[in-house]
């Protein structure tokens, strides 16, 4: 592509200087403002290709369950930890366990350790990929810091679903 893009800017800048008999000045005026033009447009290519390599969506577990996650794109998914859900394996760091958003839940798998506050019922935000078999793999486990707290997302997400777990929380 940028060969390609290359070969046209030569093919324009030798008929421009050629054919119109542009003056010295008037041809270095032009290679410059050329050359910006391609920078400039180089740069924010670069920047909204950084952005977009970068950028982690928000879900909640009934979006997961509806499928409305991209493919193969990394994103956070935010509620609470169902009760009676957490599994630990054997000899390993590895833990699944379900999330919720009071509506459906999905499955989750994080190897590492967890944090201190994770718990059962405690609203968490994690951050990884779905794998092709609907378990989402969390290489980061996030969980409020305390009784009062809850992610922002987590708490819109699930006022919105209408869940239990919000009327709990805010009736303290």
């Amino acid at each position: 592509f940028l060969g390609g893009a290359i070969k046209i800017y030569c093919s324009v800048l030798n008929a421009c200087i050629v054919k119109k008999k542009m003056t010295p000045k008037q041809k270095q005026r032009f290679i410059l403002v050329s050359l910006l033009v391609v920078g400039i447009g180089s740069g924010i290519g670069l920047v909204l290709m950084a952005l977009n390599e970068n950028i982690n969506l928000f879900f909640t577990p009934s979006q997961v369950v509806a499928g409305e996650v991209p493919p193969d794109q990394r994103f956070r998914i935010g509620g609470m930890v169902t009760l009676g859900s957490v599994e630990k394996l054997n000899g390993e760091l590895t833990v699944l366990f379900k999330l919720n958003d009071s509506v459906k839940e999905v499955q989750l798998k994080y190897a590492g350790i967890l944090p201190d506050l994770f718990r059962e019922g405690q609203g968490i935000v994690a951050e990884g990929k779905l794998n092709e078999n609907g378990l989402f793999i969390a290489d980061q486990v996030l969980a409020k810091h305390d009784e009062n707290y809850m992610p922002p997302e987590v708490q819109h997400a699930l006022k919105v679903s209408g869940g239990d777990y919000y009327k709990k929380e805010t009736t303290k």
